[in-house]
């Protein structure tokens, strides 16, 4: 039985939940479960926090989990990036007081108070920065520059409103970037129920990116029109009842799904329909 770690709350909960129920788990909790089998696709997943879910991956106590790439980098265990799941970026980044900093080697002899000790560790190292004290908070790093502990802060920045709301500005290049990744103990990469759920996770993700369009197109014009709609690999064509138009079938972007529309109707494609897709495995 494949064995899942899943966040319990926070920003990743949700997101993540939501992407493995579009990959045909069950995993909607009635109340407070710590872990729900899955019988059917021969599953347990377990609900823990974000930040240790690295360590029971890495630990071999469950087979993969879903976390940030920030929590993995910081936790300092043996586990591995297996896929990215294009939900929660961020960046993480420094802060401090508007015009105090601007670039990185600023920080030299400064306090930084920060929840991602490792990450911050590793990236003074790599980059020879000397003589900064590390501040170890759990959370609400932002006030700390104000009540006067820190100089600065290093955190994971989404929109930035909660450090403008404390006074505080990034600077600086980004120190990572970070997004909601699938992550496995090393040398578990070929698990077959782990490749399946990566599997079913990537098809959630094209599905979310692309819609399916068909259109009637005058044969005439088809090779026009199949040059607007490529395809991902190749469009289907087949006949209609009149000799002179063709039926194309096609994966198309979402973004960019009226534009496409518009292009076609111009260049004499008729009957355009946009589905939605559901799931996909290509």
């Amino acid at each position: 039985m494949l064995r899942i770690a899943v966040p319990n709350k926070g920003s990743l909960c949700e997101p993540a939940v939501t992407m493995l129920k579009e990959a045909g788990y069950k995993v909607t909790r009635r109340g407070r479960e710590l872990t729900i089998i899955d019988k059917s696709n021969d599953v347990e997943f377990f609900f823990l926090r974000p930040r240790d879910i690295a360590v029971y991956v890495g630990a071999g106590v469950v087979s993969c989990g879903i976390t940030g790439r920030d929590l993995l980098i910081d936790s300092g265990v043996a586990a591995v990036e297996y896929l990215g799941l294009d939900f929660a970026r961020s960046t993480f980044r420094f802060a401090g007081p508007a015009g105090k900093f601007q670039e990185v080697e600023d920080i030299q002899g400064k306090r930084v108070a920060t929840s991602y000790d490792l990450l911050l560790k590793k990236f003074l190292a790599e980059h020879e920065i000397s003589g900064v004290s590390v501040v170890h908070l759990d959370g609400a790093v932002e006030s700390s520059v104000q009540l006067g502990i820190a100089d600065l802060i290093a955190d994971v920045v989404e929109t930035g409103s909660t450090l403008r709301a404390a006074g505080l500005h990034t600077f600086g290049k980004p120190l990572m970037e970070s997004e909601a990744l699938l992550i496995t103990a090393a040398g578990q990469e070929t698990h077959a129920q782990l490749q399946t759920l990566a599997a079913r996770l990537r098809g959630v993700m094209v599905a979310r990116t692309y819609v399916l369009m068909d259109y009637n197109a005058p044969s005439a014009q088809l090779a026009d029109l199949l040059a607007i709609t490529p395809g991902i690999e190749s469009p289907t064509i087949s006949d209609l009842a009149e000799d002179a138009w063709k039926a194309v079938r096609v994966m198309v972007k979402a973004a960019d799904v009226n534009l496409i529309m518009d292009r076609l109707y111009a260049a004499g494609a008729r009957g355009i329909i946009v589905t939605d897709l559901k799931a996909c495995r290509l």
